[in-house]
């Protein structure tokens, strides 16, 4: 029943990105020539707005840019990523001249390199003049595409921060030199890579042994993600492709999850409420967005520090949300369980009365609060 309830929801999101899709023909210089665009805003977009929005950039634009549209809107709504600004480019009979390569680099030659030259120096700019996008971008390409995608990695300063190359064919070169590229690279780099059991063959084995290469590499600023999909074609597997890489790429994005809490904040070295900022720091540093901490987000972190009998975590996350939500109850209610379980119970007792005046948070509400006053007001009166 749940697989059935995600699959219509999945098929909605799908079918409510066609009808946000506009075209537009860009008329290039490098080119000579007018290229068609899809491209897809986020739904309640205002260019007016001081938000910004992660910029995914689609090649082989016909049939890979729907799917990726369509896998955006069902993340966001689940709130595992930030909406994006897409983009897609459309070759239709151009796609061969546009990925042209050099048979022994892989890197563009000729008509590829004026192709790479539009992307760069008129597409890009162009989509971050126009529209309110931030400094992550996204790269998608399938086939030739996918290769032709690493020549912004081979870049001193990589035009993308993020490469999704589903099955790519890799021409001469190029999949020993990004290995060696990545295994340099001094910027955050996410790289994702797939193949099929059923893929193309020669495909398939070049991408496995660049794989390996890949996966032997050490360097923190590389985040790398691959995936060997069973019983899918070199066709099949380009949505499963799409849903795992943008999954993977904005994993850290998503709610605090209990993987998370177990394996990180539990065992993390310092109080909980640096783990918190460090986090949503990371998010703002790499996306180039701000997302607010719900007060959810706040609320598992505190239940994690009361599981560690963590209580200065628990009083330095009351002060802290009193700063992000200083109408709310949530940060007097952690300060006064703090002092309580410190046994300060009149201290305690005088900031939970202190919650009932402000507002209701989401999680805590005043009724629970009330239970705790009165508990405590049992607890000295015994005393008495």
């Amino acid at each position: 029943m749940k697989k059935a309830l995600l699959f219509l929801l999945a098929l909605i999101c799908y079918n409510a990105s066609f009808a946000q899709i506009t075209y537009e023909n860009f008329e290039s210089r490098k080119l000579n020539s007018t290229r068609k665009l899809k491209i897809k805003l986020p739904k309640d977009y205002d260019e007016n707005s001081e938000l910004r929005y992660p910029l995914v950039v689609v090649l082989d634009g016909e049939y890979m840019f729907e799917p990726v549209a369509g896998q955006i809107d069902f993340q966001t709504y689940f709130d595992d990523m930030p909406d994006c600004i897409v983009v897609g480019i459309m070759h239709e009979d151009t796609r061969f001249y546009d990925m042209y390569s050099d048979e022994v680099s892989g890197l563009p030659i000729d008509f590829g390199a004026k192709f790479y030259e539009f992307v760069g120096k008129e597409l890009i700019p162009y989509v971050d003049g126009k529209y309110n996008t931030s400094k992550f971008r996204v790269a998608v390409g399938h086939n030739l595409t996918a290769n032709f995608i690493n020549s912004f990695l081979l870049k001193e300063i990589p035009l993308f921060q993020a490469y999704v190359n589903i099955s790519p064919d890799f021409v001469g070169d190029m999949g020993v030199n990004i290995p060696k590229r990545l295994e340099w690279a001094k910027e955050e780099v996410i790289y994702y890579l797939a193949t099929a059991n059923d893929d193309i063959k020669h495909i398939r084995s070049t991408v496995l042994q660049t794989n390996a290469e890949i996966s032997a590499i050490e360097n923190p600023k590389l985040t790398y993600y691959f995936d060997d999909f069973d019983e899918a074609t070199h066709y099949s597997m380009a949505t499963r492709g799409i849903t795992r890489a943008f999954d993977k790429i904005f994993d850290i994005y998503k709610p605090i999850s209990e993987k998370e809490i177990e394996e990180k904040i539990m065992t993390y070295e310092g109080t909980l409420d640096k783990y918190i900022i460090e986090r949503y720091n990371r998010i703002e540093d790499l996306f180039g967005i701000k997302k607010n901490i719900s007060e959810e987000e706040f609320q598992k972190v505190a239940d994690a520090a009361q599981e560690r009998e963590d209580l200065e975590s628990l009083e330095k996350l009351g002060k802290l949300v009193n700063k992000y939500y200083p109408e709310s109850n949530l940060g007097t209610y952690y300060l006064a369980l703090y002092a309580e379980k410190a046994g300060k119970t009149k201290k305690a007792m005088k900031l939970y009365e202190d919650a009932l005046v402000l507002n209701e948070s989401i999680v805590i509400n005043k009724d629970f609060i009330l239970s705790k006053v009165e508990d405590l007001k049992m607890v000295e009166n015994d005393e008495n």
